[in-house]
C-alpha cells in the first residue's frame, strides 16, 4: 500500500492518532505480543491494540471448557485470566514497541474501587488510552453487571475519570434495555469514546450428558452471528454521540472490508477485529485494502467521510 492510500485510512480516536481504523479487540491478542509470533503478522497493520482485560490482582480465570465454537461464532468464558495490573505495567508494557501502533489498556474490576486502582496504575504508564470493561459483575450488588445499568455504568466512568488524564473508552454491553441511555449517562460522567458492543451472553449444551459445555455455564458470544445486533447498537449509540464529538469503535463479527465499512457507515470512527483473527490472523491488511478500494470507487479521500453516512428509510414499521 502506497503512502497516499495509507493517508486515506488515518483516523483520530478521542485524541489518539491511528494509522488506520482497525483496532484489535481485548482478549483476542493477549497483551500485544501473541500474534507477532505468526509469520507475516505485524502490529503496524492495525491502528491500535486493546490489551487483555486486566484486574488489580492476578486471576487464574474460569474452569474449562472456556471456549466453544458455535454456528457463525464463538462462545468464550475465560474469566479475565491475567497477571495483574502492576505486572502488566512493570513487565509487559516495556517490551511493547509503541512505534508500531497504539496500545490501549482494558480495565476490569469487581468493585468501583478496583476499577479506580487499576486505572491509577495504568495512568502512570506509556499506555495510549484506557478502555473500561463495564460488563464485569458488581460483587457489592449481587453480581449484577455494571454495564447493564446506566447509573452503575456512569459511576464507574466518573470514578475512573477522576484518577486519569488518559483518553477513556467505555465498552458498552448489548445485554441491557437501553444502550443509548447508558451512552448518554457515560458521556455526562466523562467518557471520551465508546466501544460498541461487548459480547452477547449465550450458552451451549451437551445433549448426551445434558450438561453445559462451558465450565462457567454461560459465556460471551462473538463472531459473525452478532453483527446485525452490533450494527444496530452502533447506530443507536451514534445518535447520542454525534452531537458531542464522541467517537465509537464499532465491533462485532467483522471479518471483511464490507463488514468494516458497514460499521463506519452506521456511525463508527474505528472498527474492532477480534474473532476473525482466530481463523485468519493476517486478515487486517486485506480489510484495509478493501476499505481503500471502496473509498476510491466512491471518490472519497479519507475514511472519516464514511462515518455516520447512513441513510435510513423514511417510514420504518413500528414492529421493526
Amino acid at each position: 500500500m502506497n503512502s497516499e492510500d495509507k493517508k486515506m485510512l488515518a483516523v483520530e480516536l478521542c485524541g489518539i492518532p491511528l494509522d488506520n481504523p482497525l483496532v484489535l479487540l481485548s482478549g483476542c491478542v493477549g497483551f500485544g505480543e501473541e500474534y507477532t509470533r505468526i509469520r507475516g503478522f505485524s502490529n503496524r497493520d492495525v491502528g491500535a491494540i486493546c490489551l487483555k482485560g486486566t484486574t488489580q490482582d492476578k486471576r487464574l480465570g474460569n474452569a474449562p471448557h472456556r471456549v466453544y465454537e458455535t454456528p457463525n461464532g464463538m462462545l468464550n468464558a475465560i474469566g479475565l485470566q491475567n497477571p495483574g495490573a502492576r505486572h502488566v505495567v512493570d513487565e509487559i508494557l516495556p517490551k511493547l514497541d509503541f512505534d508500531e501502533t497504539r496500545f490501549i489498556a482494558n480495565v476490569s474490576g469487581s468493585t468501583i474501587e478496583e476499577y479506580v486502582e487499576v486505572a491509577r496504575i495504568f495512568n502512570d504508564s506509556d499506555i495510549d488510552g484506557i478502555e473500561i470493561n463495564i460488563s464485569c459483575p458488581n460483587v457489592k450488588e449481587g453480581g449484577a453487571a455494571f454495564g447493564n445499568d446506566p447509573e452503575m455504568s456512569a459511576q464507574v466512568v466518573a470514578a475512573v475519570r477522576a484518577v486519569t488524564d488518559k483518553p477513556l473508552i467505555t465498552k458498552l454491553s448489548p445485554n441491557q434495555t437501553d444502550i443509548a441511555e447508558n451512552a448518554r449517562r457515560c458521556i455526562e460522567a466523562g467518557t471520551d469514546a465508546f466501544a460498541v458492543i461487548n459480547t452477547l451472553m449465550g450458552m451451549a449444551i451437551d445433549v448426551e450428558s445434558r450438561t453445559t459445555i462451558l465450565g462457567n455455564n454461560q459465556g460471551g458470544l462473538s463472531g459473525p452471528a452478532i453483527k446485525p445486533v452490533a450494527l444496530l447498537k452502533t447506530h443507536q449509540v451514534y445518535q447520542v454521540c454525534k452531537g458531542h464529538n464522541i467517537p465509537i469503535i464499532g465491533q462485532g463479527g467483522v471479518n471483511s472490508a464490507e463488514d468494516a465499512i458497514e460499521f463506519l457507515i452506521a456511525g463508527a470512527t474505528a472498527v474492532g477485529v477480534g474473532t476473525a483473527l482466530f481463523y485468519d490472523p493476517l486478515i487486517c491488511p486485506t480489510i484495509n485494502q478493501g476499505i481503500v478500494d471502496y473509498l476510491k470507487r466512491h471518490n472519497m479521500s479519507e475514511v472519516s467521510q464514511l462515518t455516520g453516512s447512513l441513510t435510513l428509510n423514511d417510514k420504518p414499521s413500528a414492529c421493526g
